[in-house]
């Protein structure tokens, strides 16, 4: 059956299907596959990109810059400096502005109902490249990687562990849940996801065979891994809540001795960077040989240029 994703934007990956998150999983297997060989495409010639940022970046920004350049387009960065969006400017009207003069828009900032306001009136795709809710581009990313190391999704089983309350535990929630990848999210009690976000990724997982387990036992929650996933304890816009933080999420370090708890061997380690060695990830376990970061860190230019290809050609 065709997917037809043309003029779509990703808001959060509840907007997409599972058999459209499954088109550009193998779009992006095609575009590395092309990339790695040499191949040059231009399909994004004549196309202007807007990057709108309010949060500093380094894989997303050089994500987006070089997939739509590679491709002939041209993508004109934006810092919130630099406009007046939401000040001088309503975002609706900096949307109307961008939909005339662009072909796209992503957008990387803190408010969801920023996205979405520009997403309503732009008239041309908009991308989330990360908002305090949601971070569907890096989910992409992650389950190419645990595709490509594992030789499959469905019936995997990944785990996330630290703060489960954050843009990336919630999101892997939604895609895991729509691969058929079973998904634990084991948290500290005052950490634990939105039981809104659970709830929705149970009732996925009843269609695609998903388990979905949230729990503040360690040995537990990791059993069984095929793939252990971390973020920072501290996110953007948090700083003052570090203390704490580290405090409380310090039993959640992922280390060798968690990883062996998992019982699997062959279980991977993943983290959507940028990452603090020594608080939620010790620096052997992210620089050895379980850890498949810098995959996952490539994968997002090319998740992120499958997902343009499918909503642009």
């Amino acid at each position: 059956m065709a997917v037809d994703m043309k003029g779509r934007s990703l808001l959060t990956l509840k907007d997409w299907t599972p058999e459209e998150v499954r088109h550009v999983l193998d779009l992006s297997r095609r575009v590395k596959k092309d990339r790695r060989n040499g191949k040059r495409q231009e399909r994004f010639k004549g196309m202007t990109l807007a990057l709108l940022f309010e949060k500093r970046s380094t894989r997303t920004r050089c994500a987006f810059e070089t997939a739509f350049g590679e491709e002939g387009g041209h993508p004109v960065f934006l810092s919130a400096a630099d406009i007046h969006l939401g000040t001088k400017e309503a975002v609706e009207d900096t949307a109307r502005v961008f939909g005339r003069m662009f072909d796209a828009v992503q957008f990387r900032g803190f408010s969801q109902a920023t996205v979405e306001t520009l997403a309503r009136w732009a008239g041309v795709p908009v991308y989330n490249g990360l908002t305090d809710e949601w971070h569907p581009t890096q989910v992409l990313a992650d389950l190419m990687t645990l595709e490509e190391a594992t030789g499959s999704l469905a019936g995997r089983k990944l785990v996330f562990v630290g703060d489960g309350r954050n843009n990336v535990a919630h999101t892997l929630l939604i895609g895991c849940s729509q691969m058929g990848v079973h998904i634990t999210v084991v948290a500290p009690p005052s950490l634990l996801p939105a039981p809104e976000h659970v709830e929705w990724a149970r009732t996925m997982g009843a269609r695609t065979g998903a388990q979905v387990l949230v729990t503040s036992d360690v040995e537990t929650g990791v059993k069984g891994a095929d793939a252990v996933y971390t973020d920072v304890w501290v996110s953007m816009g948090e700083e003052e809540k570090s203390a704490e933080r580290i405090a409380l999420l310090f039993p959640y370090q992922v280390n060798d001795a968690l990883m062996e708890k998992t019982g699997n061997p062959e279980s991977i380690f993943l983290h959507c960077l940028p990452a603090v060695k020594g608080k939620e990830v010790t620096t052997a376990l992210i620089e050895g040989p379980r850890s498949r970061v810098w995959d996952e860190a490539e994968n997002r230019k090319h998740t992120i240029k499958a997902m343009m290809l499918a909503t642009l050609c």
